[in-house]
């Protein structure tokens, strides 16, 4: 199992929020991501982002998201659907992310047939790879043509010029009806 380590801790009202240093940072330690969490994320559409707004309560947005296929991190757009600001900077998970990079990612396979159900919940620190920002223009590369292999409808959509979130995973945490 990978070691996760905190970087730094803070009280947001009266939740305790930490940041994450990405275990994969350091080549030693075991993947997070086991290929039946790959699996998992590869056949789910959407996922639900959690972040803390100014008041500590939690923020749960649905997002459209990519893997990366070399480490634990995972890739969603601030995409052109339409949203509160046209402003992708002024969104309330931007703000927060940027206040507490603290968020969790819940990805999860629903079926009427109950021995069929699964979730994983992958905990980790977000930021930002902003179009203007020269090194995070190869990750952005990637992360884009891999948001348009899963979504066609981001064909569409000029994410070139929109920030994407990256979340480092620190941690995952697993559920599957009959353990598999």
């Amino acid at each position: 199992m990978a070691r996760i380590l905190v970087r730094e801790t803070w009280r947001v009202g009266s939740v305790t929020a930490a940041v994450y240093d990405a275990p994969m940072a350091d080549p030693t330690l075991e993947p997070i991501l086991t290929s039946a969490d790959r699996d998992l994320l590869a056949e789910s559409r959407t996922a639900i982002l959690a972040t803390l707004d100014p008041n500590g309560r939690p923020r749960l947005v649905p997002c459209c998201f990519a893997a990366d296929p070399d480490r634990d991190r995972i890739w969603t757009p601030i995409d052109e659907k339409p949203k509160l600001s046209a402003d992708p900077r002024r969104l309330g998970r931007v703000a927060d992310l940027t206040a507490w990079p603290a968020v969790s990612l819940l990805v999860d396979r629903w079926s009427e047939d109950w021995s069929k159900l699964a979730w994983l919940r992958l905990h980790g620190t977000a930021s930002l790879l902003e179009p203007d920002d020269r090194g995070a223009g190869p990750e952005r590369g990637v992360a884009i043509a891999a948001l348009r292999r899963r979504y066609r409808q981001y064909l569409e959509h000029d994410l070139e010029t929109r920030p994407i979130i990256a979340i480092d995973i620190a941690e995952a945490i697993r559920w599957a009806a009959g353990g598999r």
